[in-house]
């Protein structure tokens, strides 16, 4: 036997926008934060900020740990209805190791390695005449 999710639209959340009762909206699912206001590491009024609104992209910009998320799931109320959904792009993690990294080490080496040989050149010109 499986739950059933139950849906909101936006206009249902809107009216869930004080410190009684805080509703958010990240990637369509939706979220009763009222309780974790006062527990919320950045404060609450980051929350209620957001409270009443589709707040996706403020989310992910502060960048939430994975624990972050996974205790995101105990406030799930529900989600968006199907036609208010929107289509988020999911923020791919940087990629630290690229081919940019190689040129950039080759880079590194060619600077000082030209300053080098411009230093000894001028050296042997001006001090063994």
């Amino acid at each position: 036997m499986s739950k059933e999710v139950k849906t909101y639209s936006l206009a249902q959340v809107k009216e869930h926008n004080t410190n009684k009762s805080s509703w958010i909206v990240i990637h369509n699912d939706i979220y009763d934060v009222t309780e974790f206001l006062n527990e919320h590491p950045g404060g609450e009024e980051v929350l209620l900020e957001q409270a009443g609104k589709e707040a996706t992209e403020a989310f992910e910009d502060v960048g939430h740990s994975s624990d972050a998320r996974e205790m995101m799931k105990k406030f799930k109320v529900g989600e968006l209805i199907e036609s208010e959904r929107k289509q988020i792009p999911v923020k791919k993690e940087p990629d630290w190791k690229n081919e940019q990294q190689d040129d950039n080490q080759l880079k590194q080496w060619i600077v000082p390695l030209i300053l080098g040989l411009l230093a000894t050149v001028l050296y042997r010109f001006y001090f063994t005449q």
